[in-house]
């Protein structure tokens, strides 16, 4: 749970925050599930200003917890002759207890935020100057 600009904890008193692009995620979903990693609330401008995914107009989750969930990855396993070869390539995060987890190397961690509220990113930084 480090800062992805400056690698410093990304814990803030109001929970951790992240960023997607303003058409990424369906905010009223009770659950998101995300790879990119928080960011400070020192960074959260900066992270907003620089990233072009995010369009200067990020979605904030302000999230209460957000617990490793699985993968995104490429799968692998033998063929006939006893070779590595690439079996699936799937498109969706595979969770931890998922049976292919064991041959897939990963190549994205992936986490789970469904203890969040979403903000825009002038309201994050109102709150974080107020809670200070």
């Amino acid at each position: 749970m480090r800062c992805q600009v400056c690698a410093e904890p990304a814990r803030t008193s109001l929970g951790c925050i992240f960023l997607a692009g303003p058409k990424d995620e369906d905010p009223t979903q009770p659950t998101v599930i995300t790879n990119q990693p928080p960011v400070c609330a020192k960074h959260a401008r900066t992270a907003a200003a620089l990233c072009p995914h995010l369009e200067k107009n990020p979605m904030v989750f302000l999230a209460r917890s957000a617990p490793l969930y699985g993968v995104h990855g490429t799968i692998y396993g033998l063929n006939a002759q006893g070779e590595v070869h690439v079996v699936a390539k799937p498109n969706v995060a595979l969770p931890f207890s998922h049976p292919n987890v064991r041959t897939l190397l990963a190549s994205q961690l992936i986490r789970r935020l469904s203890s969040f509220r979403v903000l825009s990113l002038e309201e994050l930084l109102h709150e974080l100057d107020f809670a200070a």
